[in-house]
């Protein structure tokens, strides 16, 4: 598996969010914001629970986020007391470039398969879905 997985990275890898530690932590609260659908905006709280993260460690993830471009922090109308956190175009267009570059890549990887085998496969990450899920 690791040898699958460091060749898979080789050929199609995403762009990159971001430049240091932590990139992939940041595309993941992006990506968040992208499939949460239009408007794109969703709560510290919302995005801190959606990643499974602590409010300290999401803040330092929109931090990164805000000063790459990719999102923008304004007060919540409703209540203000609370900041909204919104995908601005430059991250809406970042994400749709990197699940692109993603599907590309895995497209390219099942191409070794043929009908039969994709159904094989397919049956036993089932498996290994529900394993996983307890």
């Amino acid at each position: 598996m690791n040898t699958i997985s460091r060749s898979a990275g080789a050929g199609g890898a995403p762009p990159r969010a971001g430049a240091g530690e932590g990139v992939h932590d940041v595309r993941a609260a992006a990506g968040a914001l992208r499939r949460s659908g239009d408007p794109y905006t969703l709560t510290p709280s919302q995005l801190s629970a959606t990643l499974m993260l602590t409010r300290a460690g999401m803040t330092s993830r929109l931090d990164r986020l805000e000063a790459a471009g990719f999102v923008e922090r304004t007060l919540d109308p409703a209540d203000r007391r609370s900041f909204r956190v919104r995908l601005t175009d430059k991250g809406f267009a970042t994400v749709d470039e990197a699940m692109t570059a993603h599907t590309a890549n895995v497209t390219r990887l099942l191409s070794a398969l043929d009908g039969k085998r994709l159904g094989a496969l397919d049956d036993l990450l089932r498996i290994l879905l529900r394993a996983l899920e307890g």
